[in-house]
């Protein structure tokens, strides 16, 4: 997993991650990506104040040419982005793929 530079700043993060089924869910087909944990603080900063329930974040995500909203969520060591069936169909990704992921957080201020 590689993660962008510069973009924190601007509230946009790009990188590259495995996708991965959530371990509880398997059977129900839930996908993630775990965000790079060099990253998990910078976000969290950003997001003081406007983060929402579970201390979830909302962010505007993009694989390939497929853009979504939805939030990120605070996990163990860094916050992990669900990947939408709809997205995965697109864009032909699964479950042990790789795939270059651009988030921009949602409701957040970036640099004045």
């Amino acid at each position: 997993m590689s993660a962008g530079r510069g973009m924190i700043g601007a509230v946009d993060v790009d990188f590259e991650a495995r996708l991965r089924l959530w371990d509880a869910r398997k059977h129900d087909s839930w996908t993630f990506v775990d965000l790079p944990t060099d990253l998990a603080d910078e976000i969290a900063d950003a997001a003081e104040g406007v983060s929402r329930g579970f201390g979830s974040v909302r962010v505007e995500a993009t694989i390939g040419t497929t853009t979504w909203r939805t939030s990120i969520f605070p996990g163990a060591e860094t916050y992990v982005l669900p990947i939408k069936a709809v997205v995965r169909r697109r864009e032909s990704v699964e479950a042990g793929d790789v795939a270059r992921v651009r988030l921009r957080l949602v409701d957040v201020d970036g640099p004045a």
